[in-house]
């Protein structure tokens, strides 16, 4: 059966099975200035219980849905927002029972990362509002689909890259743009936060609280284990996105952000390996990436090995730089001029954000004006920067390993870059005391990509292929908008 009649054939089946959310909520609920927004929220632990706080301290907003496919979580988060907020929530494990409640205004995704652009689909299909955690998508293809669909809506959709709400990341947007500190010639992204083994577990028998079938979603069908539920599934290429679409994705989406215009890279190439122990899982937890926009570098780093004080020199844990012709701003907020060692004042910029407050102030402030420029990270900005993530993974994933000594000093074509790798490599051998020769890295393999086409130009066939994935139905993602 050809991918174009597979798509028809789960249409149809899913008509008839019942799941007419797709077409059926062409409208949005008219919500007054002082009407109750009804927020369903999927994923209902860790990120999640952040999303259901959020909503539950703002003044006519409710909690009126909660959505998970393990049970146990479920009544767990059921029975907090109940005891907060006198009312108590309906309790769902498929999110598509929710959309069929005509009283639903949006959904508040914190699910795993794979889930995230199909459930944004579903939801904007059913004519409902979303707030998408980071990374809004877990490949290229997928966030291109979503994009479309919803410009094509009237749906208000924000994406979990918060810092698109802290004037401090907007005000280096409008530095870049006055010209003030010159041309950004380097934007560098960093998220070092310490990163242990996970060990091994063996497959088994899901437990009987969890529907693994709807966990596992769009992503291939496969055994169950300990190590994915319910948070290691972030080391997983399937489920998750390593630590560079984790917490890196907030490093990289600044870094774009504060160049003017940038959409995709044109190149990228990515070194790196899971180093000083050996676990199951697949990502890198040390990684330095970089990527060409323009005359502007863009770099991100992530060095998992690091102590939980935060005392590894030589090591920048979360935080932003800015090389400008003129100096260097560093984490966003201290410039020092190429002239003195000494912190100087930085330029003044007006900074405009949108309404709300945070980004789920922002976003129920959307969705009662119903303004898409009101919003602060639309989700075609999330899809530009989770794709940052998507094509420097996959320059890692089909680069070559070799011994980590062998490397060199000098890997990448630029001083800025090899000065950052010897940093890395210094920090692996004086602070974690790792004999480089016993470990292997992935040397990346340099990728040319095309922002228009958002393809990868004279590549191995197998980078476009990892743009996307195979569709699992019924949780594949439509081929057109």
């Amino acid at each position: 059966m050809s991918r174009m009649n597979r798509r028809k054939f789960v249409k149809q089946s899913l008509a008839m099975a019942g799941a007419s959310f797709v077409v059926s909520h062409a409208g949005h609920r008219v919500l007054g200035a002082n009407e109750t927004i009804h927020i369903g929220v999927a994923g209902c632990g860790g990120r999640g219980g952040g999303h259901i706080g959020s909503y539950l301290g703002m003044k006519d907003v409710d909690v009126t849905h909660c959505i998970e496919p393990d049970i146990n979580r479920l009544n767990s988060a059921v029975g907090k927002v109940e005891k907060k907020q006198k009312k108590k929530p309906v309790g769902v494990q498929d999110i598509r029972k929710a959309l069929d409640d005509k009283d639903l205004d949006g959904i508040s995704c914190a699910t795993c990362n794979h889930w995230h652009t199909l459930m944004t689909i579903w939801t904007v299909q059913a004519g409902k509002d979303m707030y998408v955690e980071k990374p809004a998508t877990h490949n290229v293809f997928e966030g291109r689909i979503c994009t479309d669909i919803i410009a094509k809506s009237k749906q208000i959709v924000q994406t979990g890259t918060q810092r698109r709400s802290e004037k401090r990341w907007a005000q280096m947007v409008e530095v870049t743009k006055s010209g003030k500190l010159g041309k950004l010639l380097v934007s560098h992204g960093f998220a070092s936060k310490p990163r242990g083994s996970i060990g091994f577990k063996k497959t088994e028998k899901p437990p009987a609280n969890l529907d693994w079938n709807m966990w596992v979603g769009p992503a291939p069908m496969q055994p169950y284990h300990k190590n994915l539920v319910h948070y290691n599934w972030h080391w997983f290429w399937d489920f998750g996105n390593g630590e560079i679409g984790n917490q890196g994705v907030h490093q990289t989406d600044c870094a774009r952000w504060a160049i003017p215009g940038a959409t995709h890279p044109t190149f990228v190439l990515s070194l790196g390996g899971r180093i000083g122990y050996k676990d199951q899982a697949q990502t890198p937890n040390t990684q330095l990436t970089v990527y060409t926009y323009g005359d502007t570098l863009l770099f991100f780093e992530v060095c998992g090995l690091v102590g939980g004080k935060g005392n590894d020199k030589g090591i920048r844990r979360v935080s932003n730089d800015f090389v400008y012709e003129a100096g260097k701003v560093i984490d966003g907020g201290k410039f020092i001029p190429n002239d003195s060692h000494k912190d100087a004042k930085m330029p003044s910029v007006d900074v405009k954000l949108g309404p709300g407050g945070g980004p789920f102030g922002n976003f129920i402030a959307a969705m009662r004006s119903r303004k898409k420029e009101d919003l602060n990270a639309p989700f075609e900005e999330g899809h530009y920067s989770a794709s940052i993530c998507h094509v420097g993974s996959i320059s890692y994933r089909l680069g070559k390993q070799v011994a980590w000594n062998k490397v060199g000093k000098k890997p990448f074509e630029q001083d800025y870059a090899n000065e950052q790798w010897q940093r890395i490599c210094e920090h692996l051998v004086k602070n974690r005391k790792l004999n480089l020769s016993e470990w292997m890295c992935h040397v990346g393999l340099p990728l040319k990509f095309d922002p228009k086409t958002e393809k990868f130009i004279d590549a191995p066939a197998a980078a476009n292929r990892m743009l996307t994935r195979p569709p699992r139905k019924p949780f594949d993602v439509p081929e057109t908008a």
